[in-house]
Order: C-alpha cells, then sequence, then structure tokens
C-alpha cells in the first residue's frame, strides 16, 4: 500500500478538485461521513452519546465540521470547540462552519470558554479530534498546545482525523498530541503514521479513499510503501508439488563463537524453518561440537582457510551472527566477502567487521545488509541518536551510500533500496525486543533468497513473515517471547500468508 508524505497529499487534493473536478467540498462532506461512521463504530451507537468535536481552521477542521452534522443526525449530542475563531478559518473550514451555524450545536471557543469547555469535557464519551492536519510539522503552538496537554488529562477515548493533531505526516515526530483510539486517514496512509513516535498515538488505522477514482493514489508521487500480507503473499516462492532440496536453496552460514553459539543456532535452524533446501553452518572451532549436538537438521563444519573456498558452492551466504570480534575473524570476513558473487545477507559482527569501508561495503555484489540502529550508527559514522530520529533518512543515505538493500532493524523495520525506495513492515512486536530474534531474520531472509527471490523481495518477505511469526508466538503474551518461539511459528507465518 502506497504511503503519501505531505507534499504530495497536497499535490493530490489539487487534482483531484482541479483536474477531476471533484468539488472540495464533496471530499469534505464525504470525508465526515467516514469520520460518524467510525465514531458508531467506536460507540457501537451513537444515540444520546456526548460528542465534543475540536475543531482547528484548516480542511481538517472542515471534516471535522462535516462529520458534526452525521453525528448530530445519528442521535449524537454534539458540541464545537474552536481552536481559533471562525474569521481566520481557510475556505473548506469555514463553508462548513457556515453550514453548521444552522444546526442546533453547543458551540464554545476555546480561549475565551475554557471553564465550559472543561465542563463539557468531563461528561463526554468521546473525543474527535480535528484540529491539526498533515501539513503540520515542527511544534505546536498556542492556543492549540495549551487546549492538547489539557486534554492529555481527560480519560475519554479519541477519534483522530487524517492524523493525530501535532504528529508529524512525514516522520511521525511529535511534542505533544493525544493517543486517539482510532485515526481515520483520508485517500491514502501517511508515513507518520506508522513511524515512531506518532505510531504511538494513532491507534486503529481506517482509510477513507473518499470516493475517489483509484487512479488518484496510483499516480501520486511516493517513495514509500506499506508492507502488507496482499504485497507479500503474491511474492512468496511457489514450490511445485515434485519440489526435492536441490530446488530450494544452498544456503551457507558463517557465523557463532564463543559465547555466541546461539546466533548460530537460530540463524542456521530459521534458513530451515523459512524453506532452504540445503544448510551449512560454518562456525569457530571452540563451539563446534554443542552446535553439532544441537543441528540436526544443519551441517556444521569448523571455520579454516579452506572454506573460504567452500563458500563459492552456495546459492546463498549469510555471514555475522554472533561470529565475534576477534582480529583473525574479522579479517576471514573482509578476505572471503569480496569473493562472494552470490547473493549476501551480512548481519551483526559481519558488519561490524567492515564499519567505517564503505568502499569494501560498495563492492560487495548483490547485499543484504541488516543492521540494528547501533550498527546503522557505526557504519555511517553517526550517533545512534541521529538514526533513531530519522530511520528512514538513515536507511536510504546507507542504501545509497553502499549500493545494498538495507534492513534497518528498528521499530517498525524499514526496508531502502538503492534508488531511495522504502517499505515499512506491519507486523512485529514489543515481545521481539529480545537476544536472537535478528540471527532468525537473517536466517529467513537468506533461505527466501535460496528460493528464488531477488534482493528487495526477499528483504521484504522475510521482514514481514519473521514480524508475522513473532506476533503468532506472542498469542500468550510478549513477555517472556523467545527468539526460538519464531523459529517454530515460521512455517506456520508461510503457510497463513502464502496466495491459495
Amino acid at each position: 500500500m502506497k504511503l503519501i508524505a505531505s507534499a504530495a497529499m497536497k499535490k493530490v487534493d489539487t487534482k483531484a478538485i482541479g483536474e477531476m473536478g471533484i468539488p472540495e467540498a464533496v471530499l469534505i462532506e464525504n470525508a465526515g461521513r467516514a469520520v460518524a461512521d467510525a465514531a458508531q463504530e467506536l460507540l457501537e451507537t451513537v444515540k444520546d452519546r456526548k460528542i465534543i468535536l475540536f475543531v482547528g481552521k484548516g480542511n481538517n477542521g472542515g471534516d471535522g465540521l462535516a462529520a458534526a452534522r452525521f453525528l448530530l443526525k445519528r442521535g449524537a449530542l454534539v458540541t464545537l470547540v474552536l481552536a481559533e475563531a471562525p474569521e481566520s478559518f481557510g475556505p473548506g473550514a469555514a463553508l462548513q462552519y457556515k453550514i453548521d451555524a444552522s444546526f442546533p450545536f453547543t458551540i464554545l471557543r476555546w480561549e475565551k470558554d475554557q471553564n465550559d469547555v472543561l465542563q463539557a469535557c468531563a461528561q463526554a464519551d468521546l473525543f474527535v479530534d480535528a484540529l491539526l492536519g498533515t501539513s503540520f510539522h515542527g511544534k505546536v503552538r498556542e492556543p492549540i498546545r495549551s487546549l492538547l496537554e489539557t486534554l492529555q488529562m481527560v480519560p475519554v477515548p479519541v477519534l483522530a482525523v487524517d492524523i493525530p493533531s501535532g504528529v508529524a505526516a512525514d516522520t511521525g515526530h511529535t511534542d505533544v498530541a493525544l493517543h486517539a483510539r482510532l485515526t481515520v486517514t483520508m485517500i491514502a496512509p501517511k508515513p507518520g503514521l506508522y513511524l515512531y513516535p506518532g505510531a504511538g498515538y494513532t491507534g486503529r488505522i481506517v482509510l477513507a479513499d473518499l470516493d475517489t477514482p483509484p487512479s488518484l493514489v496510483l499516480e501520486a508521487e511516493s517513495r514509500a510503501e506499506l508492507l502488507t500480507e496482499d504485497l507479500v503473499q503474491h511474492t512468496l516462492p511457489k514450490r511445485p508439488p515434485n519440489a526435492h532440496k536441490g530446488m530450494n536453496g544452498r544456503i551457507g552460514i558463517l557465523a557463532g563463537s564463543l559465547g555466541y553459539a546461539g546466533a548460530a543456532e537460530l540463524c542456521s535452524k530459521a534458513a530451515v524453518r523459512a524453506g532452504a533446501g540445503l544448510v551449512t553452518l560454518y562456525t569457530q572451532p571452540e563451539v563446534l561440537q554443542p552446535l553439532i549436538i544441537k543441528s540436526t537438521e544443519v551441517m556444521v563444519r569448523p571455520v579454516t582457510e579452506a572454506s573460504l573456498k567452500a563458500f563459492q558452492a552456495y546459492d546463498v551466504v549469510a555471514a555475522g551472527p554472533g561470529a565475534g570480534k576477534a582480529p583473525e575473524t574479522v579479517q576471514y570476513l573482509r578476505e572471503l566477502l569480496p569473493q562472494l558473487q552470490q547473493p549476501l545477507v551480512l548481519d551483526a559482527d559481519g558488519l561490524n567487521a567492515l564499519a567505517g569501508d564503505d568502499a569494501l561495503l560498495q563492492s560487495l555484489k548483490h547485499k543484504i545488509f541488516t543492521p540494528h540502529p547501533g550498527e546503522m550508527a557505526r557504519l555511517l559514522g553517526v550517533p545512534v541518536s541521529q538514526v533513531l530520529e530519522d530511520p528512514v533518512a538513515a536507511a536510504r543515505e546507507g542504501a545509497r551510500k553502499w549500493q545494498a538493500v538495507v534492513v534497518l532493524k528498528c521499530t517498525p523495520t524499514i526496508i531502502a533500496q538503492p534508488d531511495g525506495q522504502i517499505y515499512i513492515n506491519t507486523t512485529g512486536n514489543e515481545g521481539m525486543a529480545t537476544g536472537g530474534c535478528g540471527d532468525v531474520l537473517t536466517g529467513t531472509i537468506a533461505a527466501l533468497l535460496g528460493q528464488g527471490l531477488n534482493l528487495v523481495r526477499a528483504a521484504c518477505c522475510g521482514v514481514y513473515l519473521h514480524g508475522l511469526a513473532g506476533d503468532l508466538a506472542a498469542a500468550n503474551g510478549t513477555i517472556g517471547l523467545a527468539a526460538g518461539d519464531l523459529l517454530e511459528k515460521l512455517p506456520q507465518a508461510i503457510d497463513r500468508t502464502k496466495a491459495r
């Protein structure tokens, strides 16, 4: 599903109104109806419910003013709270306010009627947040700031119109906002609805297309896509009934060292669970015997000088999980990786071994890098805070600089292509914030590469399935979820997602 940033969204609106001839008032009316429908769902029935609509001066406020009439006709008791004087309203909101003036609403001004507003809030069943829309960026200013800060202290459910007020549509940045139980977003979803911290304010997201032609979104400018089941299910590799192990990829994995044998086990077993035909794990001699015993379905061999050539025989190579930072390991990786011609998934200590050497990182062929924010910061030579402040920009910069597909393991996980296209994942949960989950992801992506997917498709499918396995594993709770639980759920995640 395409994500549309604020500047492109303005062009969408302009095209709908100017080129397609859809009156702005019709779009606003359709938005108001969608908001009223969502409010009715939240409240089950709106009859006799007390609903307060907080109205700004832009088209977001216009949507709220239109929704007020639909809610009134469905039996709600509606109060309008204007954040600013009606004289300051834009054309869309001004027209809606003019229409609303003929309806029996209670209308209050925040700056003039604060006591009455607070009294109404104390009796409300629902707040509708129609204060700031997708044009907002930076910091919330008065008088809206004090209104939001006050409403934060009132325990009433919130329905946000298009995006929670105070959340930046492009980045998810916010300094003050209301936590919505549900957000009705118009025509197309915006990146900030899915990027933190904004994603923490949106609640459930409902898309209202406003009865606009599909071409409006299809032709809109966008370099971002939401990673959903629809996108993944038609990409997953199809396995014929007469398949044999040689058809499903020979995966060579370099992982594990003293103290980090678990990373090697998780990565190699994930490759098996995600459908690889044959998996061979190369690991340090000190952990060889334990891994041989624990890895029934995986061939386990020691890392030696001879194995440098052995890696050439595999369809896919994954390197780095728990490999360690010993100088000899770093040297081995720096010698091995430039020789590879096949697809490579590079993670953890594999990335650390090459950090600071952009020329070497760029020279690797057919590669997917899977850093967490700390590793990404080392690779880019910037503070971790900078990566976390704008993970989309960091992922794009790395993908461009190294000509790699970059999987940035933040929340949500972001996949970036060298051309700037990004995908934002929709699966996964907080229980996956535990050691070893990244190792499972590396093995999963490697297995999908081995089954014939290209770099971008393998990264996207691997990330989505990995997160879905985490969601399935969290059915009994997120606390205490272990990386090994994801291994057990990977086959179920694949079966649940693939097209029938």
